[in-house]
């Protein structure tokens, strides 16, 4: 991944090639792994409500971020709105964030392959067929469903910014 400053938070962002060395030694310490995977596209309260759940479901929050190339793939052309360089600053920058990670498929599955979590959390509009739920399930995890603050997804976001600077540009004519 191309580094375009210096990270502020390098021990807490962990390459994908590395992070199998980080969670044996995070096992090696005996803690609860929990993970959280997402765009974090435009971070805001109902991100922020998501990660502090997470947390307090084990020891350490690992947030597996999608990569620029996979939120085009899965989400649109446009997005997304934040590199992923940032969205990685951002999210190591919470203190409830343990480490930050990055993945280029469109879904997290190979990801949590890899680190077999003890609990992955998702929002409850996935629901427990979620996705990441059969990879998660066949290594002894479990998934924990939090709830979505009505309002507050970054595309119901995004359509009042359109709608507020549409109705803006609309009066100044």
């Amino acid at each position: 991944m191309m580094r375009f400053m210096q990270s502020l938070f390098p021990d807490k962002i962990v390459d994908p090639f590395h992070l199998a060395a980080k969670v044996l030694a995070i096992r090696s310490n005996g803690q609860t792994i929990v993970t959280l995977n997402g765009s974090f596209d435009l971070l805001h309260a109902g991100h922020l409500y998501i990660l502090t759940e997470a947390k307090k479901q084990g020891d350490c929050l690992i947030v597996a971020l999608n990569s620029d190339t996979s939120i085009k793939a899965y989400k649109n052309i446009d997005r997304p709105y934040v590199p992923l360089i940032y969205r990685l600053e951002m999210l190591a920058a919470l203190a409830c964030v343990d480490y930050v990670t990055w993945f280029e498929e469109t879904d997290p599955r190979t990801l949590l392959a890899a680190i077999q979590p003890d609990v992955h959390v998702t929002g409850v509009e996935y629901g427990a067929n979620c996705v990441e739920a059969e990879t998660v399930l066949r290594y002894g995890g479990r998934l924990h469903l939090v709830d979505r603050i009505p309002g507050l997804a970054t595309s119901a976001l995004i359509k009042k910014i359109v709608a507020v600077e549409t109705a803006c540009a609309s009066s100044r004519h």
